[in-house]
């Protein structure tokens, strides 16, 4: 579905050129949800708009269903962190949603279906004629998933789409996320600095090194499909994989690499 190879990112500046990204490989299967990890600075939001054709790697490629992506692609959508910034405060919330439909062209009936049945998959159908700032953190950030689902999307990027919310509604915005995820069948690729969140949401956890940054690890979690907030956390493997991911991470803070040399 999604393949990343040998993506490189160097950021031009007047001393020269700031390496933020070095050589990353991997690979997205239709239908997979997972999570990328890293330590603070580890290129993982540059990474982002390099998959979303929102920026232009320095070397590599990223392809999606075989094409090369050369700009934002109509099969992606992307869900940034700042959600409240992402909305239109002037819109209503089904406008909101619509907008990126209206703007491909999409038919008005069409339009009408495909943003009532987004608004229904998060929870939002009462609250289709409000606006943004009438609403709470986490249910703008349900109208933010509203409208990248209502697109049909066949990649869905999140941008630590869950940072700015409390405990609780992370945890319900998590199980939605997952529930879209099988219900529609979409391949997400989840960018969190939560080590909890990575492994109770992913299939694979891909764990980046710190920056120029390449893959340190990519790890399959081998929890059930069907999880739960409060019995698969409890889970000894949930706390295995949990321990693992910390220490990798760490590893890389410290300026480990895949090769186990330091860098430096």
């Amino acid at each position: 579905m999604l393949s990343v190879r040998g993506v490189k990112k160097v950021y031009e500046t007047d001393g020269g050129g700031i390496e933020a990204v070095r050589d990353l490989t991997f690979d997205l299967g239709k239908n997979e949800l997972v999570c990328l990890v890293g330590p603070s600075g580890s290129g993982k939001t540059t990474l982002l708009k390099c998959i979303a054709g929102l920026l232009e790697p320095t070397s590599g490629t990223v392809t999606l269903d075989g094409k090369k992506v050369t700009g934002p692609p109509k099969k992606m959508a992307v869900v940034f962190q700042e959600y409240g910034r992402s909305l239109f405060p002037w819109l209503r919330v089904a406008d909101n949603v619509e907008l990126p439909l209206k703007n491909a062209g999409v038919a008005k009936a069409k339009r009408r279906e495909l943003v009532a049945e987004a608004l229904e998959s998060v929870g939002l159908t009462h609250a289709a004629r409000q606006y943004p700032w009438q609403l709470s953190g986490g249910m703008q950030q349900r109208v933010a998933i509203a409208r990248a689902i209502a697109y049909q999307p066949e990649v869905l990027l999140m941008d630590e789409p869950f940072a700015a919310v409390d405990a609780q509604t992370r945890a319900d915005l998590e199980d939605l996320v997952r529930s879209i995820r099988e219900r529609l069948g979409v391949t997400v690729l989840f960018v969190t600095h939560d080590i909890d969140e990575s492994v109770y949401l992913g299939t694979r956890v891909i764990i980046l090194s710190s920056s120029p940054t390449v893959v340190q690890e990519d790890l399959v979690i081998d929890l059930p499909e069907q999880r739960d907030q409060l019995e698969t956390r409890a889970l000894p493997r949930f706390t295995e994989l949990r321990h693992h991911v910390y220490e990798q991470i760490q590893l890389a803070k410290q300026g480990f690499r895949p090769d186990d040399t330091r860098v430096g």
